[in-house]
């Protein structure tokens, strides 16, 4: 049976509120040993920060990461899937959209994130990591 997302995703990623601080969500970030925070509003996944966007749009900007809110810098244009769905269609999509992370839901409740390095991990797929690595800064 192939394996579906499900069995590599990390289930409850951690997510935090638009409206909580750049400063909050790396702190979070350093604390957990994660890279990546999905945004919520309105208990639905909206964006997606990770520890490089931090550094590049609010840190490199010189803008004060305590009064700087998540809203401001996430990505809001998430690819996501679902917990059903082959790894080969998350690796598709990762490879169409040039992205290093995915968004599990299931209708619009946030079940998992599945990342480059989850598939990695397991030896799915070992080209994708090249054609993602290839993508422009900032994706």
């Amino acid at each position: 049976m192939a394996t579906t997302v499900r069995d590599v995703m990390t289930k409850d990623p951690v997510a935090m509120s638009s409206d909580a601080s750049v400063a909050e969500a790396a702190k979070a970030m350093s604390d957990l040993r994660i890279g990546t925070v999905v945004v919520m509003e309105q208990d639905k996944p909206c964006g997606i920060v990770t520890d490089r966007d931090i550094t590049v749009r609010a840190v490199a900007t010189g803008g004060d990461p305590s009064t700087i809110r998540l809203a401001d810098i996430c990505t809001r244009d998430i690819a996501a899937v679902r917990p059903d769905q082959s790894v080969g269609d998350a690796i598709q999509l990762m490879k169409s959209r040039d992205i290093k992370r995915l968004v599990v839901m299931t209708d619009s409740k946030l079940e998992g994130i599945v990342s480059l390095g989850d598939l990695a991990a397991r030896g799915e797929d070992a080209d994708v990591e090249d054609d993602i690595s290839r993508a422009e800064p900032n994706n």
